[in-house]
């Protein structure tokens, strides 16, 4: 064999050895994240499901849990693949020919991404739906009953559903393109239906991102006053205590003497209540017991570091907007080949890396906190070893929604440069001006108002609590007017 053949099949042995080392990596990474998500998600399952006497019911819940769990391990990678990223590129750039990272390159990165993407598509079309008909199934009538006459039904409900989501699809591709070439694109399953179909799930990620981001960012502060001990000029421990020792106390004498009231007592409801009174008196207990550093130090530390992130995030958003107005370059796109190492994708350096990663978790927490928070999904908030199977279904699925439209949220807002790779570039409507322009514009707007209207009631209700105010009884002015007319009359 001459040199060039050597050459050729030691080019090809290195390519095959690097796409082993990346599968490897990559099947590393998702096995960690889907042992995680495995753990997290068993705190919270209601144990009865999986404990039942007919056997065929807790099969299908674990197969359900399962599919959950891989759903949920996409989620968290959806969420951890732009500041894996960011880092990976400032890693490169620091230490450009260490031989302990040559593992991590472009490709490795190029792959994760369309790992995420494909993963994200197969578990909103089709685990997610699966794992629900499942759950609700029951065999066709007059079949043999068991998991597999489940799955049968599972099966065919399924093909009805993609058939009429692809219906749905095809029509608003006609309406919205009315082209003879998209509508036929659309007969390519694989290459252009499932991104369209994605595409439009992310917008409405980005939509649900938009509106929840800024409520999760104003619910921060009370959350974070929630489980930080505050100073004691901003709350009375010992009158919480002494409330919760009365109620309990309340409560245990109308356990012991039911007989004492003519209505009738819920005696379940009375005990659960008393164990979450006794709970909350535990939390108190150990509130009380924290140190002057913790009390002084840890809550206006807390405040003023969500108050710079949020503030942060806004200046960001308000320049973003800014450049929209002067540079094309502003506006996001997608980027095929990955070039890591080369330029560092912020101005600080790894500096500027390290805060647009921070922004980056800061407010997909903030996304949750407002989703959970909102009236419309406050019901599907999960409860520790009390949540059953279809909350946890629903639960995984608004989670993938928001993670997976995490890269396209920040990258619209001008938290970091660093472009969408793969199929998430592709979405159409990224290109658009105006929506991205209006979208800034929203957030920020959002953003502001929720901040001043949160901050300004919580700092007027502390002080009315830290002065006593709270305790005084109400005037006259504060009852409504047909109360007024009955006590003139």
């Amino acid at each position: 064999m001459e040199a060039a053949d050597y050459e050729v099949l030691s080019v090809r042995e290195q390519l095959f050895h690097d796409r082993v080392r990346e599968c490897i990596i990559s099947i590393l990474l998702f096995a960690t994240l889907y042992i995680l998500c495995h753990i997290f998600l068993t705190r919270f399952k209601k144990p009865a499901e999986f404990t039942t006497v007919d056997d065929e019911d807790a099969t299908v819940n674990k197969i359900a849990l399962e599919l959950c769990t891989f759903t949920l391990a996409v989620a968290l990678g959806a969420v951890l693949l732009l500041p894996f990223s960011i880092i990976s590129n400032e890693v490169l750039l620091s230490l450009p020919r260490n031989y302990y990272i040559q593992w991590l390159n472009g490709s490795l990165i190029h792959g994760l991404w369309n790992l995420v993407f494909l993963f994200s598509n197969l578990s909103l079309v089709f685990l997610m739906p699966f794992a629900y008909f499942f759950t609700e199934s029951e065999g066709f009538a007059g079949s043999r009953k068991g998991v597999l006459g489940r799955v049968y039904e599972t099966v065919v409900m399924l093909i009805l559903l993609t058939l009429l989501v692809l219906g749905m699809v095809w029509v608003a591709s006609a309406i919205v393109d009315n082209d003879k070439a998209s509508r036929e694109s659309l007969y390519d399953f694989w290459e252009y239906y499932l991104p369209y179909l994605y595409s439009c799930i992310s917008f409405l990620g980005v939509l649900l991102l938009l509106v929840c981001t800024p409520l999760g960012l104003a619910r921060m502060f009370s959350v974070t006053g929630k489980l930080l001990v505050k100073p004691r000029l901003l709350e009375d421990l010992e009158e919480q205590l002494n409330c919760s020792a009365f109620e309990e106390a309340a409560l245990t004498r109308r356990i012991c003497n039911p007989t004492s009231c003519w209505l009738p007592l819920d005696m379940e409801l009375l005990h659960r209540q008393v164990l979450a009174l006794q709970a909350q008196r535990v939390l108190l207990e150990k509130r009380r017991k924290a140190s002057a550093w913790q009390r002084n130090l840890g809550y206006p530390l807390a405040m003023l570091c969500l108050l710079v992130l949020t503030g942060l995030s806004v200046l960001i958003v308000a320049v973003h907007i800014l450049e929209l107005l002067i540079d094309e370059a502003a506006m996001p796109r997608g980027m095929q080949d990955a070039a890591l190492g080369q330029v560092s994708f912020s101005k600080l350096g790894s500096f500027g890396a390290i805060i647009q990663v921070v922004l980056i978790f800061y407010l997909m927490v903030s996304s949750v906190v407002g989703f959970y928070s909102s009236p419309l999904f406050g019901s599907l908030r999960p409860r520790w070893h009390d949540t059953s199977m279809t909350q946890i279904i629903g639960n995984c699925v608004c989670l993938l929604v928001l993670s997976s439209a995490l890269p396209v949220f920040s990258r619209t807002l001008g938290l970091t440069r660093f472009d969408l790779l793969g199929d998430f570039g592709r979405f159409n409507w990224l290109g658009n001006f105006y929506i991205v322009f209006l979208y800034n514009a929203a957030f920020a707007g959002l953003t502001t108002l929720c901040l001043v209207k949160t901050f300004t009631a919580a700092v007027r209700a502390e002080l009315i609590r830290a002065f006593g105010l709270d305790r005084l009884p109400l005037p006259v002015s504060g009852f409504p007017r047909g109360s007024r007319k009955k006590q003139h009359q």
